[in-house]
């Protein structure tokens, strides 16, 4: 723990304000909307980055207290540059766009509008459930992540072709959570544009240092949060969770379900890594269809 402190403090002293002339860049993330609100964020850096290969991803400089103005309303960057506005929500489905500016930079921010049509919704996990990464194993997933180009990446076909059933052609929203860094969501996202997976809104982490954490927020935590954000956003909704048996999403699942009565549709998660299979047992006494497969074309549709 004094390790821990002592990085944060470190951290917290290193230089990030804005230089003299500097341009900011204003970071896009896929947004997502409530039934009153439309929640639209992303992150202001101090210079551009090159996404194609993932270790570049990492050297940004974010900028706090930044003034981001959008909407009716405008709001300042945190201490890791990050910023969200919650606006009112008016007509229309599907991706809309939000305007904002920061420091003399503009950007549009993408927000999902789930279509009234909606049948189901769909929470999928990114590592080893649609895109190889061995996250079960620090120095294998170290090895596959930090390495290669968008074009490179091995993403499941049965995933991509699970999604896309699901999805429904966009009638169903599809959202991802990851325990990933946000640093690597404009990579993540060019893999997902070349491999054709539905576009949806992603729930990734602060990979920062904080007073306890070297992670900010734990994995369980943080998948757990963003599961539990989306439910109540989504609230006529039930939903599909895709995962992988690599590490503990059959946990993570099990606690949401219990937190949600009735909202859990669907359990399926593809076998990955040497653990062994976890019991299912307790989803079927909850009446929750649940499999682990070694391939997503077994995944039945849901009810």
């Amino acid at each position: 723990m004094r390790i821990v402190r002592t990085l944060a403090r470190i951290e917290s002293r290193l230089p990030r304000r804005r230089r003299a002339g500097e341009q900011p860049l204003i970071q896009p993330f896929p947004g997502y909307a409530t039934p009153e609100h439309v929640i639209a964020w992303g992150r202001v850096l101090g210079r551009a980055v090159d996404h194609r290969r993932v270790i570049s991803s990492f050297r940004t400089r974010e900028l706090p207290g930044v003034a981001v103005a959008g909407g009716p309303e405008g709001v300042l960057t945190d201490d890791e540059g990050y910023f969200t506005l919650r606006l009112p929500r008016g007509a229309g489905e599907g991706w809309i766009g939000v305007p904002v500016a920061a420091g003399g930079a503009c950007a549009v921010l993408p927000v999902l509008l789930p279509r009234a049509d909606a049948r189901i919704g769909v929470i999928s996990d990114i590592d080893d459930t649609v895109m190889l990464t061995r996250a079960w194993s620090l120095p294998r997933n170290l090895w596959t992540s930090l390495r290669g180009r968008p074009d490179t990446r091995l993403v499941f076909a049965d995933a991509v072709a699970l999604l896309r059933r699901l999805g429904e052609g966009g009638r169903n929203p599809v959202f991802y959570v990851s325990t990933g860094p946000w640093n690597l969501l404009p990579f993540l996202e060019e893999v997902f544009r070349l491999n054709g997976l539905p576009r949806g809104p992603m729930f990734l982490r602060d990979w920062g240092v904080s007073e306890d954490h070297v992670v900010a927020v734990p994995a369980e935590t943080h998948k757990a949060r963003a599961i539990d954000t989306v439910l109540a956003a989504n609230p006529g909704l039930r939903f599909v969770l895709l995962g992988d048996t690599g590490q503990k999403d059959a946990a993570i699942y099990l606690a949401a379900a219990r937190r949600h009565p009735g909202r859990i549709a669907g359990v399926f998660l593809r076998r990955a890594g040497p653990r062994a299979a976890p019991s299912l047992e307790e989803f079927a006494a909850l009446g929750i269809p649940a499999a682990v497969v070694e391939d997503f074309s077994q995944v039945p549709d849901p009810v």
